[in-house]
């Protein structure tokens, strides 16, 4: 019997070997499908890891945001490297506005003060956690301001979340929403928070969609943990991408350039990222009719869409700099 099974494992292993040398590639006629299996074969036994690893360890283990001098020095390493391997490089540096945060605060003012941690956790087993010249958590974008509003709690803040909340009489004018991150671009959250009447917006990551409820937090694992946020830009790429002040053209030196209030992709209210434990005390907070089943997330509070009574004052601020962002060029002849 063992014999025959080895046989049998035999005759699959090569009809599978078989099969795959003789498996469709597009753009390559029927006769040529092995040997470009073969070709790419050849080619995946060139790459070593451990160098790809060097590599990628060497680019990533300082912070360097784009227009800092962490960039920059990533830019110069590439560029020698290239160089050093016979190619031909060329660097395209651009002038683009990119907003640093300077002013970050978040606190519930009623019915009891709480004052928003708004920072991740240091971990000692994840050194890169505790590094200097880590930007901190913010929505690259925001508008500037200073609010006070009552809560609502929007779920997801998509079209349809908006009008469910009008079909019970609830309204976001003049309040601040806070809405879970997930089923939408972050944009367009803030974006219909705005469009609704919203003097501010709060995007929050719920365990039920990014943290323990979906698996094991980091470090046991890939998910959000408590203090966890999700960092990103919040322009109106729908309109269009890129440089918010150059729209339809390059943002070189000396380029001409929309003023802030001219940009159409610029959010207009205030609006900041923040991790479920800050959320937390906020959502427990709110009155209202129960949230809808599918509004409920992983939290161990009962979800109410309110308005109130939790008051939040929000306030944020930027160095709103034109920086400089460049790109490596590599030509292979």
């Amino acid at each position: 019997m063992r014999h025959l099974s080895l046989t049998w494992f035999l005759a699959g292993w090569l009809g599978w070997g078989l099969a795959w040398a003789q498996a469709p590639i597009r753009g390559f006629p029927a006769d040529q499908w092995k040997s470009q299996h073969e070709r790419e074969e050849k080619a995946s036994a060139i790459a070593q890891p451990d160098r790809i690893a060097g590599y990628l360890r060497h680019i990533s283990e300082k912070p360097h945001h784009a227009g800092s001098p962490g960039d920059k020095a990533v830019v110069e390493y590439l560029v020698k490297q290239f160089k050093d391997w016979g190619l031909d490089v060329r660097v395209e540096t651009f002038q683009t506005l990119i907003p640093y945060p300077t002013t970050r605060s978040l606190e519930m003012t009623a019915p009891f003060r709480f004052k928003a941690q708004l920072q991740e956790t240091a971990l000692p087993e994840d050194p890169f956690t505790n590094q200097s010249g880590q930007l901190p958590t913010f929505n690259a974008y925001s508008a500037s301001g200073d609010v006070t509003g009552p809560l609502v709690y929007v779920n997801y803040g998509m079209p349809e979340d908006y009008a469910f909340l009008k079909s019970q009489g609830i309204s976001v004018q003049g309040k601040i929403a806070i809405a879970r991150y997930g089923k939408g671009w972050r944009g367009t959250k803030v974006k219909l928070a705005y469009s609704n009447g919203a003097v501010g917006c709060l995007l929050y990551s719920d365990p039920r969609d990014d943290g323990f409820f979906r698996g094991d937090a980091y470090p046991n694992g890939p998910m959000r943990p408590s203090q966890g946020v999700q960092r990103g830009s919040i322009v109106d790429m729908a309109i269009y991408p890129g440089d918010p002040l150059t729209p339809g053209w390059a943002s070189e030196p000396g380029a001409k350039r929309l003023s802030r209030e001219e940009a159409k992709v610029l959010p207009k209210i205030p609006a900041m990222p923040i991790s479920w434990a800050d959320a937390k005390p906020l959502l427990e907070q709110l009155s209202g009719p129960v949230a809808p089943g599918a509004w409920r997330g992983a939290l161990p509070i009962t979800y109410h869409l309110g308005p109130g009574p939790a008051v939040a004052h929000l306030k944020a601020d930027f160095d709103w700099s034109i920086r400089p962002v460049q790109n490596v060029i590599v030509t292979i002849p």
